[in-house]
């Protein structure tokens, strides 16, 4: 009866030590688990600030580019290689949609939005009730529905 006494002891221990590995285990199953999704989020993100980081240092071009258009002559608004160079821009915005990367609309009399737009000059001799963009001075882009650059614009009053 002793024996039976020390088995059942015995077993006792055994099953709470089992216990013990099995919740320890448990916990490190789930610390794995958590660290394995949190590192996949990080590199999505690190993955998402170099795509940003690139494209900011593409836009430069693209504004360089428009205003090269925008100022030239009436005399070689028909040139062939003019025409050309205004073909860049349209090749280079297809290859950044591509990228989710999207201009920013800020056409005269879009409702001035603080979330897509920076304000660089404004008309304090407008009157009115609503904010609007008034002139668009640089381009803004979102990339994946966020602003990575915020257009600059004249905003006046409506």
């Amino acid at each position: 009866m002793a024996d039976k006494a020390k088995k059942t002891k015995k077993e006792l221990e055994c099953d709470q030590k089992l216990s013990e590995l099995t919740g320890d285990l448990q916990r490190t199953h789930a610390d794995f688990e958590n660290y394995r999704k949190r590192a996949e989020v990080e590199k999505i993100s690190a993955r998402q600030a170099g795509k940003a980081s690139t494209i900011l240092k593409l836009l430069p071009v693209i504004d360089n580019i428009e205003r090269a258009i925008t100022y030239t002559p009436a005399e070689l608004k028909d040139n062939t290689w003019v025409q050309g160079v205004a073909g860049l821009v349209r090749n280079l915005e297809k290859s950044l949609e591509a990228l989710d990367v999207r201009r920013i609309e800020a056409k005269v009399g879009t409702p001035f939005d603080p979330e897509l737009h920076e304000a660089i000059q404004f008309d304090e001799d407008a009157v009115g009730e609503h904010e609007v963009v008034a002139e668009e001075l640089q381009a803004g882009y979102l990339l994946n529905q966020q602003p990575i650059r915020h257009a600059m614009v004249r905003v006046t009053r409506q």
